[in-house]
């Protein structure tokens, strides 16, 4: 970033000179407000996030031949919750400080089909699309057994329209498989931070993949606007997406229902605290970087 620039955000942002320096920082958002008064603004109901629920079951026959690792659990893409008592033990002793209750993790790192969260957001938008697609074509009714999707009849139609999106990799491989095994004609935009094996399996899948020198910002707005000259290519917005928000919500529902099943009991007297992996991660290689 040029120095120009740098001083001005700083002159903003004082708390970015810190972050410059690797300071250890922290920083509270000043306009946080109470649950109940930011959902109305979300956007999403609830009557929402059963309906991407409902989606998600209509699809799973099909998703349980399409691909195979989901055939155990009936076609349903979900993680298991397991307790991690060593990882607990380690930061009891590194931090000297007793943590309460028990440290459970979510493993969305092994979620089938492409291997991370983005299996959410990514798969969901792309199978919706293909519903609202052949249900408008007269091909599909909400109470047929959507395995039939995988017949030729289906293949040939999808093969009509195409998907676009930006991608640093892991959403690229929900939507790019997804899309491909559907049959969709795929591009997935990737920016240069892209790992080299992320854009091999990509393409190993049949997914065409454009490759850019600069960040992900430049890799979305050219890939939206490839996808703008062409009516039949439908382009999956990370930024600005309600629909693959929606996939991710479902996360909620199956993790209360996982609780359930472990007998584990949240509420006021045994609440819930949660922390992003990836979060964990750049703490743990920003500590060994300043070590």
């Amino acid at each position: 970033m040029e120095n120009a620039k740098m001083n001005s955000l700083i002159a903003q942002y004082p708390l970015v000179k810190d972050l410059v320096a690797l300071k250890e920082t922290t920083w509270f958002n000043p306009g946080t407000t109470s649950l109940a008064e930011g959902l109305p603004y979300v956007g999403l109901t609830e009557q929402d996030v059963q309906d991407a629920h409902a989606r998600l079951s209509r699809f799973a026959p099909y998703l349980a031949k399409a691909f195979p690792e989901t055939a155990a659990t009936g076609g349903i893409i979900e993680s298991e919750l397991v307790a991690i008592p060593a990882m607990q033990k380690r930061l009891e002793k590194e931090y000297q400080q007793p943590i309460s209750g028990q440290l459970l993790l979510k493993k969305d790192s092994h979620l089938p089909i492409s291997g991370s969260i983005k299996a959410r957001g990514g798969i969901y938008e792309v199978l919706a699309h293909a519903e609202k697609l052949a249900l408008e074509a007269g091909l599909l009714t909400l109470d047929d057994d959507y395995s039939k999707l995988l017949s030729p009849e289906f293949k040939q139609f999808f093969s009509q329209y195409s998907i676009a999106v930006g991608s640093t990799g892991n959403l690229g491989l929900s939507i790019g498989i997804m899309s491909a095994r559907i049959g969709f004609k795929v591009t997935v935009h990737m920016s240069a931070d892209a790992r080299a094996w992320k854009k091999a399996k990509l393409r190993s899948h049949g997914v065409t993949v454009v490759e850019y020198e600069q960040d992900y910002g430049v890799a979305v707005e050219e890939g939206r606007k490839a996808a703008q000259s062409d009516p039949n290519c439908f382009f999956i917005d990370d930024e600005n997406s309600r629909t693959l928000f929606l996939g991710y919500s479902v996360a909620g529902q199956r993790l209360k229902a996982q609780f359930a099943q472990q007998g584990r009991i949240v509420d006021a007297d045994n609440p819930l605290f949660g922390l992003s992996a990836v979060w964990c991660w750049r703490w743990s290689w920003w500590r060994r970087i300043r070590a």
